[in-house]
């Protein structure tokens, strides 16, 4: 178990910078701005989220850091979801963090239904 949230802790450090490195590669328009903007704060709270998670003072707490990483994740899929479809990032790259996107969300959403299991 500890090693597969240490994976899943490393996944979300390089699925930030992943999206950091995207969006560096966008146009500078005023419309893309605010998808910019809230993509990386979505994206980087996942891990954020996460290491919070680590430092929490209870049981219920970490739980809902955990709930907040998933949250944070399926924001992260709106917002890429829409710059793909505003055809302003390269497609290719998009669908490969939605990809990770999905995958992480899969990997949090079994953690918390395990958490929520424990009667946290």
């Amino acid at each position: 178990m500890q090693n597969s949230k240490i994976e899943l802790k490393l996944r979300c450090y390089k699925f930030s910078l992943q999206v950091i490195a995207l969006v560096d590669t966008l146009p500078n328009k005023r419309s893309i701005r605010v998808i910019i903007d809230q993509l990386i704060r979505a994206a980087t709270s996942i891990g954020a989220n996460l290491i919070e998670a680590r430092a929490s003072s209870s049981r219920l707490e970490f739980k809902r850091f955990y709930e907040i990483a998933l949250k944070s994740a399926n924001e992260t899929k709106y917002w890429l979801g829409l710059l793909k479809d505003s055809g302003l990032g390269d497609k290719n790259k998009i669908d490969e963090l939605l990809k990770e996107t999905n995958e992480i969300s899969n990997m949090l959403a079994a953690g918390v239904i395990k958490l929520k299991k424990k009667n946290f």
